[in-house]
């Protein structure tokens, strides 16, 4: 997370998540959250200084959608359309998936995803999908856990988002 507050104030952070991969060779559970992120960084900018921090947070891109200790994705910037090469916001299958939806539904409850709806009404058509919260948003005050790790689950309680 303290690469991401380089990037801009972090308003919100969603709880951890744990969920089957999606596609890609068989491989372990994913943790997976949301931030909210007010940043004057453009949407370009930002995808790129994501890309850096997933590189520096030790991921190596070498298949689609195989292991990877960090995925850092733009689900949103406001309520812009972006259909550009090397970068489409909405993120393009962020509404199929309820490991995007849950945790962005936590931090940006109200959020309409232009040319979807409400995100309450998106979470509703992937219900059928497993999500497990292992985590309450405390976690981010925190070092994730080692790879391959999937933390206990607290007692009393599993990309990115930015609002422009």
């Amino acid at each position: 997370m303290a690469g991401m507050a380089s990037l801009g104030k972090i308003t919100a952070v969603s709880s951890l998540w744990s969920t089957a991969p999606v596609g890609g060779p068989p491989q372990g559970p994913y943790l997976n959250a949301a931030a909210l992120l007010e940043t004057v960084m453009g949407p370009r900018p930002l995808l790129a200084a994501c890309l850096e921090l997933e590189r520096a947070g030790g991921r190596v891109r070498r298949e689609k959608w195989g292991p990877r200790l960090l995925d850092l994705d733009l689900l949103l910037y406001g309520d812009a359309v972006i259909d550009a090469p090397g970068l489409r916001v909405p993120h393009p299958r962020m509404t199929e998936r309820r490991f995007v939806l849950a945790p962005l539904a936590e931090v940006w409850p109200d959020v309409v995803v232009p040319g979807h709806g409400p995100v309450g009404d998106l979470l509703g058509s992937v219900a059928d999908q497993q999500a497990e919260v292992v985590e309450g948003p405390v976690w981010a005050a925190r070092s994730l856990p080692p790879r391959g790790g999937v933390p206990e689950r607290s007692e009393g309680e599993g990309g990115m988002s930015p609002r422009s």
